[in-house]
């Protein structure tokens, strides 16, 4: 009986070995955990009887349970309790663990309710291990209560050693799976990575790289909605420059500017932190942020906002929008934030070189304008006079300069307002940097705007490039608008804005550009009748009148006429290279008593021609040079009187009794209007300046003509 027992434990153990082996060729040929599964479930019931096999699978702390459904379909259960249940013993002390139905529920009452342990009758769990590694452990479940012996065990034991080594091999292949497809993302990554950037680093203009931007974005993650929002005034503002793409259409292409602080992309750069959104945030960020609502009424399901730093420079974000529920992925918001750094960096580069740009247009600029004004100007070096009118001027300029107020110079042509306008420059606080002069008369009422706000490249025929304007080029200093009142009506309300707002935008542009200008106007325009006659915006007239100061005519400060001969002498004869030294007393006294009509420069004009004529080295000044082209006012020898004040003149001895009675004559006829084409001036083919000049010199006041037709003392400013 012996010998019988020993030779059926001979055979059934030798059909064992043959079960193994039949099994070990199926199982270690299996591609995947499941085929392992269902290897296992097929092969091991002819031997040894059970009716589920699980697999308890071990990974990275993590345990997970591999089972089969009702269909026969390979299922994962990730549970916490799985690693608090028998696995825990079998993994801690390498042993196979079996129990039976009572047991089972006493010990794990809390696993007995999972579906893959519906029906357990017995149970037992051997450890998946090889020399190398733990991998888990196998499950064994009966149905019927009949135990594992141990011969079953022992047989389930090297089953699961089989099995061991098809888990390693199969965690093995897929970890080299895994790592090849790591390194093919990351090959990808790379070459997305470098392609992104040296896409941006190519431009250099913060448009162009949004745009180009866009479209690497969109090609390489299928991003629909791409803004490139960047910070503007310190942070007072965000620019944004946004691509959306759109299926069988044109992309569309915005810019705009938003306020900083009402921005998502202004809060997402202060923090310096990305912000990912799903719908749900979306929506609820929506009731906040205006471009987030627009975006969710598009259909959008998730966004991302990436900040854009660089060094200690806050420069904006990178806003993102795609139509799918989960389009950010781990590695892909890695890759995004990587691109957004060298965004960072390629803005950096681009708004410094924008900045070095500008700089470098507003130095040719300058040393362009300079130039023109060494070459063009004819002032003097200084302001010359001793005479009451002029030290109330200067008393004035000392009063304003200090200020950062609009100032009107007003006076007739000739009288040295620009020199009064540089006075106030320099001894304002802005004398450090330039002073620009502009003569609204002089340009083109075509290109008057360009020249003054400046013009884009493209803003109108012949604009090749980009050009800064004189209120640009004037930045920190002053802005001198000689002959204000020639500024075309279409164009005053821009310059009102300027002077109210300080901002300006240049032509053809979008850009809002903050300008720091003190502006110093001057006109020999009567600006208040201008206004009245409907030829001069009321606004822009009183904008401009903050502090008018009259330069008087030379006839009104005869007694510095002197003074400018000599001064105006030295000066051309040093640019002759001509010594004259003397002046004739007579030729100083005949000066002195003419009306000069075009002030200084007229009379700079006579010492020119002087100088000229001129042989030794006293100024030769021939009378009749003087009547050539010039209205005397007397050529009797007489002592110059300063000018008595507004409101009490007393007439001229030397102006001849019919042309004064003419002259009232006609302002009765008229009814005291001097200018206009039935005016006064008009009708005695004068000027109406020249006709003002004379009416004072002769004490004729309009309104006293009423009253008194022998002519009046007095004079009312309303009349002239």
């Amino acid at each position: 009986m012996v010998e019988l027992h020993t030779q059926q434990d001979a055979g059934i153990a030798q059909a064992w070995q043959d079960v193994l082996i039949r099994v070990s060729q199926t199982v270690l040929t299996q591609r995947d955990a499941a085929s392992l599964l269902a290897a296992l479930s097929e092969r091991s019931i002819a031997i040894v009887q059970f009716d589920r096999v699980n697999l308890i699978l071990l990974d990275d702390d993590s345990v997970t349970l591999l089972a089969r459904d009702a269909s026969g379909a390979a299922t994962r259960l990730n549970d916490t309790r799985l690693a608090t249940g028998p696995a825990a013993r079998v993994l801690a002390e390498q042993v196979a663990v079996h129990y039976d139905a009572a047991g089972w529920r006493r010990e794990h009452p809390d696993l007995a309710a999972l579906p893959p342990y519906h029906g357990l009758g017995a149970y037992c769990q051997i450890p998946l291990t090889t020399p190398a590694q733990r991998l888990g452990g196998i499950e064994f479940i009966r149905y019927d209560e009949a135990p594992f012996s141990a011969a079953e065990v022992a047989f389930l034991t090297q089953l699961a050693g089989i099995a061991a080594i098809a888990a390693e091999n199969l965690r093995d292949r897929d970890r080299a799976q895994e790592q090849e497809e790591q390194l093919r993302l990351e090959r990808d990554y790379f070459h997305i990575l470098v392609d992104v950037t040296n896409t941006v680093i190519s431009k250099l203009e913060t448009r162009e790289l949004a745009s180009e931007l866009a479209f690497a974005v969109h090609r390489f993650f299928g991003i629909d909605f791409i803004s490139l929002d960047l910070c503007l005034n310190e942070g007072q503002r965000l620019q944004s420059h946004s691509v959306l793409f759109q299926p069988d259409r044109e992309p569309l292409r915005a810019s705009r500017e938003v306020a900083w602080d009402g921005s998502l992309s202004g809060r997402v750069a202060q923090n310096g932190t990305p912000l990912l959104a799903d719908r749900n945030e979306m929506e609820k960020l929506a009731l906040t942020y205006e471009h987030v609502s627009q975006l969710t009424a598009q259909g959008f399901q998730a966004s991302c906002t990436l900040p854009l730093v660089a060094g200690n420079s806050v420069l904006g974000a990178l806003h993102l929008a795609h139509g799918s529920a989960a389009p950010f992925s781990r590695d892909s918001l890695l890759l995004l934030q990587q691109i957004a750094a060298r965004i960072a960096i390629a803005i950096d580069n681009a708004l410094a070189y924008e900045e070095i740009s500008r700089l470098k247009d507003r130095l040719a600029s300058e040393n362009h304008y300079l130039s023109e004004e060494i070459r063009s100007h004819s002032g003097f070096g200084e302001i010359v006079g001793e005479s009451a009118a002029m030290a109330a001027v200067l008393e004035q300029v000392d009063m304003v300069a200090a200020s950062d107020c609009t100032v009107l110079i007003l006076g007739e042509t000739g009288t040295g307002k620009e020199l009064i306008a540089r006075a106030i420059h320099q001894k304002s606080a802005r004398s450090g940097n330039t002073m620009v002069k502009m003569n609204c008369a002089a340009i083109p009422a075509g290109l008057l705007e360009s020249d003054l706000f400046g013009h884009e490249r493209g803003a109108y025929t012949g604009a090749t490039g980009q050009r800064l304007g004189r209120f640009e080029l004037a930045n920190h200093g002053s802005l001198f608008l000689d002959e204000v009142g020639d500024i075309p009506l279409e164009l005053q309300p821009k310059l009102l804005r300027v002077l109210q707002e300080r901002e300006i935008e240049r032509l053809g542009g979008s850009k809002v550009i903050p300008v720091d200008v003190r502006v110093i106007a001057a006109t020999n325009c009567d600006l208040r009748q201008m206004v009245a006659e409907r030829r001069y915006r009321s606004d822009l007239y009183y904008r401009l009148n903050v502090f008018p100061i009259v330069v008087p005519p030379l006839r009104e400060r005869q007694g510095d006429i002197p003074l400018l001969a000599r001064f105006l002498t030295q000066k051309i004869a040093r640019r002759m290279n001509r010594t004259i030294e003397h002046i004739p007393q007579q030729t100083l006294d005949a000066l002195s008593r003419l009306s000069w009509p075009g002030n200084v420069r007229e009379l700079e004009n006579v010492i020119e021609r002087a100088v000229i004529l001129s042989r030794g080295s006293t100024l030769n000044l021939p009378l009749t040079e003087l009547q050539h082209h010039l209205e005397p006012v007397s050529w009797k020898s007489q002592p110059t009187a300063a000018p008595a004040p507004l409101g009490h003149r007393s007439p001229s001895p030397a102006a001849p009794d019919d042309e004064r009675e003419r002259i009232i004559r006609v302002l009765k006829e008229t009814n005291g209007i001097v200018a206009g084409p039935k005016g006064a001036a008009a009708r005695l083919g004068l000027k109406r300046t020249t006709l003002l000049s004379r009416m004072q010199r002769m004490g004729i006041s309009v309104k006293s003509i009423a009253d008194d037709e022998g002519g009046g003392l007095t004079q009312d400013d309303d009349n002239w």
